[in-house]
């Protein structure tokens, strides 16, 4: 079941917002995923436990070292698992 009422519905407009935008599909992720902590910690989503297991697959598409770019198959990996948080953010 979804977490009702207007927080919610903005920040699902938000996150899927990020997920979509134009721009390095790892940043964009990792902006996803800072909006999404700050929907969890302000009540306005629910964590899922489907939800959190793409957050723990997306983690190390997303680490760097210092200096590090991400590309190539980070960002394969980022957009495969963006779509699936995108699908579950109907059930946060």
């Amino acid at each position: 079941m979804s977490t009702p009422g207007p927080a919610a519905d903005a920040a699902r407009a938000e996150v899927r917002d990020l997920i979509a935008a134009k721009g390095h599909v790892t940043e964009n992720a990792r902006l996803a995923v800072a909006r999404l902590e700050t929907a969890f910690d302000a009540g306005d989503l629910q964590r899922t436990p489907e939800l959190m297991l793409f957050l723990a697959d997306l983690a190390p598409a997303l680490e760097q070292d210092e200096g590090q770019r991400l590309g190539g198959k980070s960002a394969e990996a980022a957009r495969f698992i963006l779509r699936a948080i995108d699908r579950e953010l109907d059930r946060a």
